[in-house]
């Protein structure tokens, strides 16, 4: 929807706008009435959401962000209008290096970039997931460049695809370094969300990181004891049944699976970088997780030339029902079976590439086929007799990894 003229001043601007963690968020604070401004660096996502589509899967964000573009949401091409609002809310993706690392610099360079556009005792709420004390290194940043903001730190906790559903359900969590600055937050979160959650600051910086640890290493439990069961000959799935089944103490235990995306093994990363030597619990979850996909290469391996067989794997989104390939194993899966001389075939029911093959082929010309994302467009798909599924996840109802009589 281009030609509409943007109403100044906005309520909020967004920076990172247009992603998974900025758009949702914008969507929901237009559509509780606030003036809502995206700026992001990417051109064909800003095009996308101008004209009311979303960029990627976001559930029950479509219908929002139409009836939003153009009256309180709003797609901005540059940072001149955050003088004028009241918040600005960070969203940018904090990643880590080659050497596992965090990565700083963006966040100080965006930062350092805006500071010309950002007036006295303005909002600033830092939303990104960020490495302990970082947020108080921000404050000083800014400080160094004249900028007397106010800063809080609000991380975002959402599940990827149902950001929607959950930013109003979920608490959200809000620390600042002073008490005008966390009543202000308050102020705006309770525009979207029934609760909020008041800590200090690097107690919150630390909830994020241990809540997405924590998961990894659940994960990381589940992995490891499904490749145990597998070594052992026995089923997994119904080990777990049997744990778990009217057995309320282990109702949370989860299910295998390719554990990936752009924020457990990150964030788990971060950990570790803040205690060297000192989070062995983390660093021995990315040795089960990422080596999941090792492991199923090396059952095939016993049981197959892989250098005249043709594997196919069925999805490529790094878990099931979204578009979203960032960091998913399936693509360092599909590494390693090239490696030993496998033909390998890709296709994903959501996230598009000029690698992938339509399904029909991948199952029509595949010995054997490896579930990659659970999506559930999957369950109803007819496999070819004779083909062995490999499916970690326990999605399909044969559910145990055996190659065919």
């Amino acid at each position: 929807m281009r030609g509409y003229k943007n109403p100044v001043p906005y309520d909020v601007v967004i920076l990172g706008g247009c992603g998974h963690v900025g758009l949702p968020l914008g969507i929901s604070f237009a559509n509780a009435g606030l003036q809502v401004a995206l700026y992001d660096l990417d051109e064909g996502r800003k095009a996308q959401v101008r004209a009311g589509e979303m960029p990627f899967i976001e559930y029950g964000a479509d219908e929002l962000l139409r009836g939003t573009i153009g009256k309180t949401l709003h797609v901005v091409d540059g940072p001149e209008g955050l003088s004028e609002a009241e918040f600005a809310v960070i969203t940018i993706g904090t990643p880590i290096d080659e050497y596992l690392n965090p990565r700083h610099g963006p966040l100080f360079d965006l930062v350092t970039g805006i500071a010309p556009h950002l007036r006295a005792r303005q909002h600033v709420v830092l939303r990104s997931t960020v490495f302990p004390g970082t947020t108080r290194e921000l404050k000083r940043h800014l400080a160094s460049l004249d900028v007397d903001v106010n800063l809080t730190y609000c991380p975002e906790r959402i599940a990827q695809g149902y950001a929607i559903t959950e930013l109003d359900r979920l608490p959200q969590i809000v620390s600042g370094f002073d008490d005008e600055s966390v009543a202000t937050a308050l102020s705006l979160f309770g525009r979207i969300a029934e609760r909020t959650l008041v800590v200090d600051v690097e107690e919150a910086e630390l909830a994020k990181l241990f809540l997405n640890s924590w998961r990894y290493i659940q994960f990381a439990i589940a992995n490891q004891f499904f490749m145990m069961a597998e070594e052992h000959g026995a089923d997994f799935f119904r080990i777990h049944r049997a744990m778990t089944e009217g057995y309320d103490r282990a109702a949370d235990f989860p299910l295998p699976g390719f554990t990936a995306g752009p924020c457990l093994l990150k964030d788990t990363m971060q950990l570790s970088a803040l205690a060297p030597n000192g989070f062995q619990l983390g660093q021995a979850a990315m040795q089960v997780n990422e080596g999941l996909t090792n492991f199923i290469v090396g059952q095939l391996r016993e049981r197959y030339d892989l250098r005249a067989s043709t594997v196919g794997i069925l999805g490529m989104a790094f878990k099931g029902n979204i578009d979203d390939t960032r960091d998913s194993l399936a693509f360092k899966l599909r590494k390693l079976l090239a490696f030993h001389g496998a033909r390998v075939l890709a296709s994903d029911a959501f996230a598009s590439d000029p690698s992938f093959v339509p399904v029909e082929r991948l199952l029509a010309e595949s010995d054997v086929i490896v579930i990659g994302a659970p999506h559930d467009a999957y369950r109803e798909l007819t496999f070819p007799p004779g083909r062995e599924v490999v499916d970690v996840w326990g999605f399909l109802p044969r559910t145990r990894v055996e190659a065919p009589a």
